[in-house]
């Protein structure tokens, strides 16, 4: 399994880098080198933020991944080889075909079997796993035991949008960690700003909102699979008594149902 990290790679040295080069191919190149393709013959190649790379960079992988061929840099020798590419992105690669940042020929090939992963924000139930789970990790690194996450925090977590994600929940974690002294967990959730950043809310209000916002994206389907109380990791009869104590009533035709 070769790993690549695409916006780590230097524009200049790119063709090399994952194709190969012969000695003397340029400058500098002063003996024979393997390129991370050639590496991953018979194995998996993952490019890691494949929506970095360049036009000119793009345009390198389209021969690879159509006929899996290659040639080395300095070389007119083809060679083939035998890989599973997978690749990964943080952009929208659609978006970036509109703007002209990413080629299409090269998405297409791309996108054979594509998995999308959600942001953590619409997959509230994964949120006390992945709480724990660090908890866990950091219990081992820095000898402390950790029995206890109050239910607040743990709410907060879930309110939360979490613009960065798994990482910035293991950061709120680890922090947590460190100013611990106890067995329960100290954890402070960054300020809830995405709702309205011009005034302060409170706890009740954030969950309010969310929970409608969850709501109106089901159509207000509480139960069942991707119902909004699988969505925010709570039952269905916790999540209606949430909402009858926060005021959350259906609008139809200017009535509440």
């Amino acid at each position: 399994f070769i790993a690549v990290n695409c916006a780590a790679l230097p524009s200049t040295l790119i063709e090399s880098e994952l194709f190969g080069r012969e000695k003397g191919a340029y400058t500098g190149a002063i003996s024979r080198q393997i390129g991370r393709f050639e590496s991953a013959d018979k194995s998996s190649i993952f490019l890691d933020e494949v929506g970095e790379l360049s036009l000119e960079a793009q345009a390198k992988l389209l021969r690879i991944l159509q006929e899996g061929e290659l040639e080395r840099l300095g070389s007119t020798k083809t060679i083939k080889v035998d890989i599973r590419v997978i690749a990964a992105t943080n952009r929208n690669l659609e978006k970036a075909i509109k703007d002209g940042t990413f080629r299409r020929d090269l998405f297409f090939r791309l996108n054979v079997f594509p998995i999308d992963v959600p942001p953590l924000r619409e997959r509230r139930s994964d949120i006390p796993i992945l709480a724990w789970h660090f908890v866990s990790e950091f219990c081992d690194k820095m000898g402390k035991k950790i029995e206890n996450i109050p239910r607040v925090t743990m709410e907060m977590m879930q309110t939360y949008e979490w613009p960065g994600n798994v990482r910035e929940l293991r950061n709120v974690v680890e922090r947590g960690m460190i100013m611990s002294k106890g067995s329960t967990l100290k954890a402070t959730i960054p300020k809830i700003a995405s709702f309205d950043n011009s005034q302060i809310i409170t706890l009740a209000e954030a969950q309010r909102k969310h929970i409608l916002k969850i709501l109106e994206r089901t159509g207000w389907r509480v139960r069942g699979k991707s119902g909004a109380a699988e969505i925010l990791g709570m039952k269905p009869s916790t999540l209606e008594s949430r909402m009858n104590k926060l005021g959350i009533k259906r609008m139809v035709n200017g009535t509440g149902k």
